[in-house]
């Protein structure tokens, strides 16, 4: 008898578990669009916008076993969810066969497994109100409308999903505050990719402190940022800009307040959220590459997000790791799967517990300071009136809330945390904002240091003990090797700073050091010029990859096997001091997948030196303007090459720490990986900008004919639409394959701008497109790319769009619909002839400034 129970008792569980999926996981019946007295959304039922572009629906996120019901996108390879009901509630798997979502009584309701309403619109209705025509229907633009009679007339919306949003506000609905019903709207992030339940971070209309600006803010209490007042156009925090792709709305009167945003282009798919690591983004859907792309992120740095790594964590923006988050030294992630999912907002928890008082005591010690330098101080601090350090740090001690002091006698004084500390973040050695903060650990915590310490002299006294023998030839060996190579390393560099000395066109050497102070401020390894030379073999030939405009680069080996360009900066580029200091300190800070990275640097003697992580197909220049290999180039490459560039620049212009004018952008900049991704490389003549600052003067002007803008090369006024407009050259020589400064068409004396403007007028655009492409030529993105090529290179600037312009033009699969541009600046040459690149800038230009051209050459 007991075996044959536990035969069904296991045989049901296995029913149980094969049964789940197979609903779970059968196709939905589609119910129409409409939900109503009869029809309602069950596991098996789904309604879909009249137009296909929504449907609505249980789902369950990632992961999670729990079914919400939500709004997502029907047409996109990617499930988007765009708003869901039951944030709160969700519906276990046990009760998903008898799960409804349905109309009862007038209202929207959430019926789980036992028939009880877990979630409702909540409209109130009087005893003689008639409810029986009351339906439900999803709209084309995501927008789920309850109504009771005519659904095209608005007095008879008695509900709609878009005045009660989740996480995501969508295009043509209205965020805001009604002023006299006062109903909000509000957009509360998802807890983290997997969880739709309500998140830390909200945005929203702030009517108090900011008057109608949009304000990010944590847990409900702290504003950490706000998009500025309104200026008639934008807000002075966004960085918006009108335009003919979308249009921006913001209305303040008696009533209510609110902003509303539009694509002319209905083609168009974008979506504005409040993210689950606290950034409000807005993002772009990519048909080309099916994925969404951001294309707008505030606050620019996570590190500016509240509590971005939750209590007892440190962001760091300069880690090299994964993640810009970590714990504390003696803390631990609450949630490893939150934090495997990049949601760090739940924070880190003690690995050892305090043993608070001045009585408590582990193995006689008390409870310890653990110093963190150079920090940015979490904030909800409480002043102490102390007379020096130790009565500071006593005062936490025999406190048992107090986790965390810091002290500095001649500007804070003494401050102690209780409870959690929020917001902490590491800043960088000349960051002068920096504080050292003291964590209180555990006793014990020191006491297991101290064990590992004493570990490793251990270990190492074993190592000690090999036999002397073996020691003694191992030393005569390396000794002898070791003065061998040295003094022909000597000879080497000796002759190679002699050469470099008479080479001086000063007639004396420029002797170049770093400071140590300076050495700390950048954040890349200092590389020996000894290192360098083994690695390059001497700057070999064989190991040359190519010529750039400052000096050769060469393929170095070092230890481990590990590849890295090295860059020499030839005496004669150019590239003084200041230029090589300021690519250093500039790239060092700069992380994008579509920037290349930078690994080391040298200086010895006037040897200025380079490492940047190994291309191995070089620079486009080398593939694009090739017969040869530009067949390894076909059009969807290439298409995404200028992706790339574009999502590099916007990185540049708006989303890294520092607001980058990289002033020479150009194809021999432009590096390709293995997978020929691009990288945008060569930072030396690139120009930090402060804050909201999108131009500025200079009277040394920098850079290559060809790809200057005429108000950078004439008058010295340098902005990013200078870029914008280097861009734009870019993008007609990847299309065309020739090169702007070395193409002439036998009709007339031309450049590459020339022509391809003529073939614009003339609607002759596809006879632009290089010969190599014509089989896998996509015609409707190659006018598309020769159209935003042209509206990059118009001659005022302010007809030039911005790069965030720019990744949604790219993005968008109405051509018609993109503005037409005017006529392009440098049209003409004056001169046939193939003269020098600064020969031909004298004919064309005429500037008081200093101009300072560098010549087009391969790597």
């Amino acid at each position: 008898m007991s075996s044959l129970f536990v035969y069904l008792f296991v045989l049901s569980c296995f029913s149980l578990k094969t049964h789940l999926p197979f609903v779970t996981s059968q196709k939905n019946s589609i119910i129409g669009d409409t939900i109503d007295a009869n029809k309602w959304i069950s596991i098996a039922s789904t309604i879909v916008s009249s137009g296909g572009n929504f449907e609505m629906g249980f789902f369950t996120p990632g992961n999670n076993s729990n079914y919400y019901i939500g709004i997502w996108y029907k047409k996109l390879s990617i499930q988007t969810v765009i708003w869901v009901a039951n944030r709160v509630t969700p519906v276990s798997i046990y009760e998903m066969d008898f799960a409804q979502f349905k109309i009862q009584n007038g209202n929207l309701v959430l019926l789980n497994g036992t028939r009880h309403i877990i979630w409702s619109t909540s409209l109130n209705f009087s005893t003689d109100s008639n409810t029986s025509q009351v339906v439900a229907t999803l709209f084309d633009d995501g927008n789920l409308i309850l109504s009771n009679g005519d659904i095209n007339n608005s007095r008879n919306h008695l509900w709609t999903s878009f005045d009660h949003p989740s996480h995501t506000f969508m295009p043509g609905s209205k965020f805001g505050f009604n002023k006299r019903t006062k109903l909000k709207q509000a957009l509360i992030s998802w807890k983290n990719s997997n969880d739709p339940s309500p998140g830390p971070f909200t945005h929203e209309v702030n009517m108090d402190k900011y008057s109608g600006q949009g304000v990010n803010m944590w847990n409900d209490s702290v504003i950490y940022w706000n998009s500025g007042p309104w200026t008639g156009n934008n807000f002075t925090g966004v960085p918006y800009e009108p335009n003919p792709m979308f249009n921006y709305t913001y209305v303040n009167n008696d009533n209510e307040v609110y902003y509303q945003y539009n694509f002319f282009n209905p083609a168009l798919i974008s979506r504005f959220i409040m993210d689950f690591d606290g950034q409000t983004k807005q993002f772009l859907w990519m048909d080309s590459t099916n994925e969404w792309k951001v294309f707008y992120a505030d606050p620019k740095q996570v590190c500016d997000v509240f509590g971005y790594c939750g209590a007892f964590g440190i962001c760091n923006e300069l880690s090299s790791a994964a993640s810009v988050c970590d714990c504390l030294p003696g803390f631990k992630p609450k949630s490893d799967e939150d934090w495997n999912l990049k949601s760090f907002s739940g924070g880190c928890m003690r690995k050892i517990g305090l043993k608070c008082g001045n009585s408590s005591v582990v193995d006689g010690e008390k409870d310890k300071f653990l110093m963190q330098k150079n920090m940015r101080l979490p904030a909800n601090n409480e002043s102490m009136i102390v007379q020096n350090e130790v009565e500071c740090e006593n005062t936490c001690l025999k406190n048992c809330d107090c986790v965390a002091y810091a002290y500095n006698s001649g500007n804070i004084g003494c401050l102690i945390w209780s409870g959690e500390i929020l917001n902490l973040q590491q800043l960088s050695q000349d960051n002068t904002n920096g504080s050292t903060i003291y964590v209180r650990l555990a006793a014990s915590e020191f006491s297991s240091n101290k064990a590992d310490e004493h570990q490793k002299q251990t270990s190492k006294k074993l190592k000690i003990a090999i036999p002397i023998g073996v020691i003694a030839a191992l030393l005569f060996l390396s000794c002898f090797s070791y003065i061998y190579y040295r003094k022909r390393r000597n000879r080497k560099i000796k002759e190679s700073t002699t050469k470099s000395v008479m080479q001086n066109t000063e007639g004396e050497a420029e002797l170049i050091d770093i400071q140590d102070d300076d050495k700390g401020n950048i954040e890349v390894p200092f590389f020996s010029f000894e290192s360098i030379l083994m690695a390059t073999d001497d700057f070999s030939e064989q190991n040359k990859l190519g010529q750039g405009g400052f000096g050769p680069v060469y393929k170095g080996i070092f230890s481990g096997g590990r590849e890295i360009a090295v860059k020499r900066l030839s005496s004669h580029s150019g590239q003084g001091i200041n230029e090589f200091k300021n690519e250093v300190m500039l790239i060092a800070r700069l992380q994008h997948r579509n920037l290349v990275r930078l690994l080391g640097y040298c200086i010895q003697s006037n040897e200025k030196i380079l490492l940047y992580e190994y291309m191995a197909n070089k620079s486009l220049d080398t593939f694009i303007f090739d017969r040869k290999l530009c067949m390894k180039l076909d059009w969807r490459k290439r298409f995404e090459i200028i992706e790339g560039i574009a999502r590099g620049l916007l990185y540049l212009h708006y989303d890294s720490r520092l607001r980058i004018i990289h002033r020479d952008l150009k194809t021999s900049n432009i590096l390709l990986d293995e997978e020929l991704n691009p990288k945008i490389s060569d930072f030396g003549l690139a120009r930090v900008v402060e804050g909201k600052i999108t131009q500025a003067n200079t009277n040394k002007v920098v850079g290559t004919y060809g790809y200057m803008a005429p108000e950078y090369a004439i008058d010295g006024l340098f902005s990013i639409k200078s870029d914008v407009f280097s861009f734009g050259i870019v993008i007609l020589e990847i299309i065309s394959g020739r090169r702007n400064t070395g193409f002439f068409h036998q009709e007339e004396a031309s450049n590459l701008l020339g022509h391809a403007w003529r073939l614009w007028k003339e609607d002759k655009a596809m006879d632009l497109v290089d010969q190599s492409l014509q089989e896998s030529c996509n015609k409707e993105e190659a006018i598309k790319c020769l159209n935003v090529g042209l509206l990059c290179v118009q001659e005022d600037p302010k007809d030039r769009p911005n790069t965030t312009n720019i990744i949604m033009m790219l993005g968008s699969e109405n051509i018609i619909s993109l503005p037409r541009p005017n006529q392009p600046a440098f049209m003409t040459r004056k001169c046939a002839n193939n003269t020098s690149s600064s020969a031909a800038a004298k004919s064309d230009i005429v500037s008081n400034n200093e101009l300072t051209v560098t010549i087009e050459t391969g790597r």
